[in-house]
């Protein structure tokens, strides 16, 4: 008899184990796909500020070198291959900022005919770039603290995902893109 209540112990406890890493392996397979969504969620974000600045470039009621620098800043930034895209979204906002420096070119945006609607999206877009990249990053932050784990790097439970890459660029805001919208507030 006791070997056998021995024998259902060590049962008991390999399935309990096999329970836990199940359960581990299934955290961080959604934590990889909250990853793919954030990800996803933030390249939508930068192809829309990108296309919103390229669109008000466009326009015609900015100055031609404010123009230049911002339309070449966001063509490059919608063009840029995956290795170099981090440096492109920052200098689109830097071209952002050096362009809105002052609210005069955003005045002159506001006032030309469908001025206003232009200018509220891109002050939109240029608000929810920062909170996309949050979020991607901190489910990378999530995911790589379980993948540090002993039990997750000896057992193989992220199986063959590339190790999760964090997104850092420059996303400040231009102050007088958001100064009119904090005013509002």
């Amino acid at each position: 008899m006791p070997a056998l209540s021995t024998l259902l112990w060590i049962v008991v406890a390999l399935a309990l184990t096999g329970i836990y890493l199940s359960w581990t392996a299934g955290r961080l397979d959604r934590l990889h796909a909250r990853i793919d969504a954030a990800r996803a969620a933030l390249d939508a974000q930068l192809l829309r500020r990108a296309s919103v600045a390229q669109e008000v470039a466009t326009a015609g009621v900015l100055d031609p070198a404010a123009s230049i620098v911002l339309y070449q800043a966001a063509h490059d930034a919608r063009q840029a291959e995956e290795d170099h895209r981090e440096v492109a979204e920052s200098d689109l906002s830097q071209a952002l900022r050096a362009v809105f420096a002052d609210r005069t070119q955003i005045t002159a945006v506001r006032e030309a005919p469908g001025g206003e609607e232009s200018a509220t999206e891109l002050t939109a877009a240029v608000r929810r770039v920062p909170m996309a990249r949050r979020f991607h990053n901190d489910a990378v932050r999530a995911a790589r603290a379980l993948r540090r784990h002993r039990k997750v790097r000896w057992l193989r439970l992220a199986g063959h995902a590339p190790f999760p890459l964090a997104f850092e660029m420059d996303d400040e805001p231009p102050p007088a893109l958001t100064a009119r919208a904090d005013e509002a507030a």
